[in-house]
């Protein structure tokens, strides 16, 4: 069994589907302030998906002595490298959504395992993003039917939902979008034991 760090539905609904047994526990990282001293010290978009990673599977881990703990987090940058965060209200999300129009983003999805208070792997996956154009009236209708899903994901969509219909193009994992770079982690844990091989 497996602690992940995280009350993410979809990180739990991708384990669940993939049969991994865990349990589930909150990290109590202010993750808002964690992004802002580690972008003070320059961290880049892939960079901070790894450090949030390892800081929440950090923090779980000293709870869990002898467990093998899982932190992810996600980050996305824009293809001149500005980070775009999630939403902080509904008029955010229509900005977010403008400025990703007819652009490449690239989403990064870090997974840190922990054990003892230490890390001891980690992987982290870039998915290169390229959304079509959208107009104002479906970007409303969008919001419309899914503020309550998306509010919380970067980019502000789900694309196992109806934010499939934003992109033109996906080059990478859909695990990875959804929050977990699950592959290499289901190689990594059958090489520890934690699932059959």
């Amino acid at each position: 069994m497996i602690v992940l760090a995280s009350q993410s539905a979809s990180r739990r609904a991708l384990l669940e589907a993939a049969r991994v047994p865990f349990e589930a526990l909150s990290p109590g990282v202010d993750e808002e302030a964690a992004k802002e001293a580690l972008r003070a010290d320059g961290l880049d978009a892939r960079q901070l998906a790894d450090a949030l990673a390892e800081l929440k599977a950090l923090r779980v881990s000293r709870r869990v002595p002898g467990g093998l703990v899982l932190g992810c987090d996600q980050t996305l940058s824009l293809d001149d490298g500005a980070m775009i965060d999630k939403a902080v209200d509904r008029a955010d999300a229509e900005r977010i959504l403008k400025l990703l129009s007819g652009r490449v983003h690239h989403l990064h999805s870090a997974a840190v395992i922990a054990l003892n208070g230490e890390p001891i792997w980690r992987h982290i996956e870039r998915v290169r993003m390229t959304v079509r154009p959208l107009s104002d009236a479906f970007i409303a209708a969008y919001l419309d039917g899914d503020w309550d899903e998306c509010r919380w994901c970067v980019g502000c969509y789900r694309i196992e939902g109806p934010g499939a219909q934003l992109f033109a193009k996906v080059e990478g994992s859909q695990f990875a979008i959804q929050g977990l770079p699950l592959l290499p982690l289901l190689d990594f844990l059958r090489v520890r034991g934690v699932l059959e091989s």
